[in-house]
């Protein structure tokens, strides 16, 4: 993995994770650690815990022209990891950093432990709501919407990355808007596949593998793995039932190139252009960008079947445990504020939640070279805006990993769909 992955992936969730996060539970007895009362010009340590690179660095030394008496130390680990950590440090009220990284998938089991975190509204972050988009903002709440436990990074609103030079010698069309036309809906993205596959191109496949998909058709639903009233619907919900089919399709005709998200043999395939196409968050761009060096101005960037979706996002949170949760709280509202969400995305490809970017001529102008000069800002603005929320569960993480473990064994030949679906929809059942 590399530091810049850190997002969520259906097939990188591991059981051991889920389990933790089960054996952590809801909301008691959080840390009674005291907030240490600063001298002026007292030197103060804070830790930061992230999976990944964020970006922050930049923002840190600006940070520390202003508040010369603050140490930031930034601790990266692999995405499963950081989480599963997380979840046990809160669980022994010991070893949290003073501001943790959550990712969209994980969020809503935390918020659920308010008694775990720093209500962010004591030290007026509360006055942060109106930057944001509503359904980023409230993911950040404690269920009963009366603790502000964490301010959002980034939306993982969707689109489309393609291979320009995979497409000539399948004779396709090139253009991103000609490229987008070939695939409103997701059967018909299926068939463009099997175009491709038709032509028979020297070492590559349509698409990397079914799980990213599979979540990016359920995300565009209205509702997705619960309903409104935290109850799995995976059995009843003919949208997830639809995804999981469309997404099998995919691999019974042979349009995947079997490598699973964020595995090291996925990484490469970037860079030997294994694969045509790829389900492509903001974030994702910047990845792309890194693994793949040596093919600048062969990717391109067109809009997903389905038109819009949001796939991976973050928020940052400040654990009870935290000596310093004011200079933290503090550190937080700096690293998310509109003019720094704007750089990161510059920088790194994360796309602001603070919809006010949105039409700013900045965003909607900002291109890429290594992309073709794909007009980035513009397309993940317009994706944004047609972002639909959607309600997330508290065991969303868990549901998610079970339904990508089935897709995965259906890719490596161990069952059939009907056979995947009949132990997917048994382990959900067992998901409490």
């Amino acid at each position: 993995m590399t530091p810049r992955i850190r997002r969520l992936g259906l097939p990188l969730l591991t059981a051991s994770v889920l389990a933790l996060a089960t054996a952590c539970g809801g909301g008691g007895g959080g840390n009674t650690a005291t907030e240490a009362s600063a001298k002026p010009g007292e030197k103060i340590k804070l830790t930061v815990g992230l999976f990944g690179d964020f970006g922050f660095k930049p923002l840190y030394e600006e940070y520390k022209k202003t508040h010369p008496n603050i140490e930031i130390v930034e601790n990266v680990t692999q995405f499963n990891d950081h989480h599963s950590n997380l979840v046990k440090r809160l669980a022994t009220n010991a070893g949290a950093g003073d501001v943790e990284a959550v990712e969209v998938g994980y969020i809503s089991t935390f918020t659920a432990q308010p008694a775990k975190f720093t209500d962010l509204k004591q030290y007026g972050l509360d006055k942060r709501q109106a930057d944001y988009l509503d359904w980023k903002w409230q993911q950040g709440l404690s269920k009963d919407g009366t603790q502000v436990l964490g301010l959002g990074t980034d939306v993982g609103g969707l689109a489309m990355c393609y291979r320009k030079d995979l497409f000539k010698k399948a004779g396709l069309p090139e253009d991103r808007t000609e490229v987008a036309a070939l695939w409103p809906t997701w059967e018909e993205y299926i068939a463009t596949g099997k175009k491709f596959a038709a032509a028979n191109v020297a070492g590559a496949k349509f698409v990397d593998s079914p799980g990213e998909i599979f979540r990016a058709m359920v995300n565009q639903a209205p509702i997705g793995l619960y309903d409104a009233q935290d109850q799995i619907i995976v059995a009843s919900n003919p949208e997830v039932k639809k995804a999981w089919d469309l997404s099998n399709q995919l691999t019974q005709e042979g349009l995947t190139a079997k490598l699973a998200a964020f595995s090291p043999p996925w990484n490469t395939g970037f860079a030997k252009g294994s694969f045509a196409t790829i389900i492509c968050p903001a974030w994702m761009t910047g990845f792309i960008q890194e693994q793949a060096k040596g093919a600048s101005g062969k990717w391109d960037i067109a809009t997903v079947p389905g038109g819009s979706g949001n796939s991976g996002g973050s928020h940052l949170m400040v654990p009870k445990q935290s000596k310093h949760p004011k200079e933290a709280a503090e550190l937080i509202d700096f690293l998310t504020s509109k003019d720094n969400q704007a750089r990161v995305f510059k920088e790194e490809g994360a796309f602001p939640s603070i919809p006010a970017l949105y039409d700013d001529p900045s965003i909607q102008s900002f291109t890429k070279p290594f992309f073709g000069d794909a007009p980035i800002g513009k397309i993940y603005s317009e994706a944004a805006k047609a972002l639909k929320p959607q309600h997330l569960g508290p065991k969303e993480a868990d549901v998610r990993t079970a339904i990508g473990n089935g897709l995965g064994r259906v890719e490596q030949g161990k069952q059939t769909p009907d056979e995947a679906w009949a132990q997917v929809l048994e382990d959900v059942k067992k998901i409490k």
